[in-house]
């Protein structure tokens, strides 16, 4: 589903964020990607959906070299994973709804669609009920639970999430945690980053360790030149 083979990423300024990274998660798979602030766990994930493009090694998803994909590809490609973020990166001015239906609005779905498709969302997160009000309204762990439902209403392959429970305290990152687990139960391969051990210790999954740019835990073991 996922491979990375031989994989460095340099930035401009010289900086090398990963170093040779190579490791191939299966499809319906659920890993943490751990390590330090700075590690290269966030340029990992941007590689995945083409935020940032590798600068030497191989990205492939679902058998797709990501190198090669132009234009409407890149866009096609994006629309098969789903991105969950710790600062959730909601629009205070539209309603949760409105919220997540976003990503099906920009890939052209009819109207129906749309609201059958976000309701089932907000229903699966618990939060049908709450539909029509601004996020700014919600709990921390609320607006969470909308950007969960942002990022699954387009039924992706792939769920990315980047430290999405870095601002809730214990119970409610649970709870987020456990809903991820419940996506990954109907087959969508989850990968999220994390710097909390204690997710690791919670829940037994396959983990990727990061330590400057080298994967240090569960890839494949490739030396730096």
């Amino acid at each position: 589903m996922i491979r990375f083979s031989q994989v460095w990423k340099r930035y401009p300024n010289g900086h090398e964020a990963l170093k040779n990274v190579s490791f191939e998660l299966p499809r319906g798979s659920f890993t943490f990607l751990t390590g330090h602030s700075g590690a290269g766990k966030s340029t990992l994930l941007k590689l995945v959906t083409l935020v940032e493009v590798a600068s030497r090694g191989q990205v492939l998803v679902e058998g797709r070299n990501l190198a090669r994909l132009r234009g409407n590809r890149i866009a096609t490609h994006r629309q098969t994973i789903g991105s969950v973020f710790q600062d959730h990166k909601l629009l205070a001015d539209r309603t949760v709804e409105d919220n997540v239906a976003l990503p099906l609005v920009v890939a052209g779905y009819e109207h129906r669609e749309i609201r059958r498709r976000v309701r089932a969302a907000l229903d699966k997160v618990g939060l049908l009920s709450r539909a029509r009000v601004n996020p700014i309204t919600l709990s921390g762990g609320e607006q969470q639970r909308v950007g969960i439902a942002r990022a699954v209403v387009g039924r992706p392959k792939i769920l990315l999430a980047d430290e999405p429970t870095g601002n809730l305290d214990p119970a409610l990152a649970d709870e987020i945690m456990d809903l991820f687990l419940q996506f990954n139960q109907v087959d969508i391969t989850v990968l999220i980053a994390t710097h909390d051990l204690r997710h690791l210790e919670r829940i037994r999954s396959q983990v990727l360790a990061l330590e400057q740019g080298q994967l240090v835990l569960g890839g494949e073991a490739q030396p730096v030149a």
